[in-house]
């Protein structure tokens, strides 16, 4: 597992004309923490920290530890806002957990076989990822940097659907509690294909 250490700074000088030079002039990106009714606390955190963190994918669905003048808050990353074009990081919202509560988080999927699956193999199908991330609901300590979904039994005009993946223990899909089978991957027949078929 990977371990994420951030460290942040308490913001005082709050609204957006602070926030603007908390960019420009000190390369700092605006943050919050909130969470477990306790007060929000508004920080900033260094931009380069925070993209160097970014470039790993586990970063976005694991607790984080948030340093802040010495003192260490367990939290997830909840909302993350970019310049519309630049590459900049304009504001972070970082939720604090509590060990014994259950979660709600977005977490990527890998999909595993592909290159086995008769589909794609023997039968020269295409496969296609219609969901890359689903939403889950788990306590802290069992919460996934991603879910595996095999597909190398799939054959072609095939669809895997959420309710068919087996979660790891103590992990409920949101969708699935919500009566919501989501379809994530299939694999077709190139077009050609099938009129040559028909």
């Amino acid at each position: 597992m990977t371990d994420f250490l951030v460290t942040a700074q308490i913001r005082t000088d709050l609204g957006k004309g602070a926030s603007r030079r908390l960019r420009r002039l000190d390369d700092m990106v605006p943050a919050i923490i909130y969470g477990c009714e306790k007060d929000v606390i508004a920080i900033s955190v260094a931009h380069r920290q925070l993209v160097k963190h970014l470039e790993n994918e586990a970063f976005y669905s694991h607790v984080i530890r948030l340093d802040i003048d010495g003192t260490q808050h367990e939290v997830v990353l909840k909302d993350l806002q970019r310049h519309p074009f630049k590459p900049r990081i304009m504001h972070a919202d970082f939720l604090r957990i509590d060990k014994d509560e259950k979660l709600v988080m977005r977490v990527p999927l890998h999909f595993l076989g592909e290159e086995v699956a008769p589909g794609v193999a023997l039968q020269k199908g295409v496969i296609t990822h219609l969901v890359t991330e689903i939403e889950i609901r788990c306590k802290p300590a069992d919460l996934p940097e991603f879910i595996n979904v095999d597909v190398s039994k799939m054959k072609a005009d095939e669809t895997l659907h959420l309710s068919q993946v087996v979660l790891p223990s103590g992990i409920e899909s949101m969708d699935v509690l919500h009566g919501n089978d989501r379809s994530l991957v299939n694999i077709q027949l190139p077009r050609a294909e099938v009129e040559v078929a028909q």
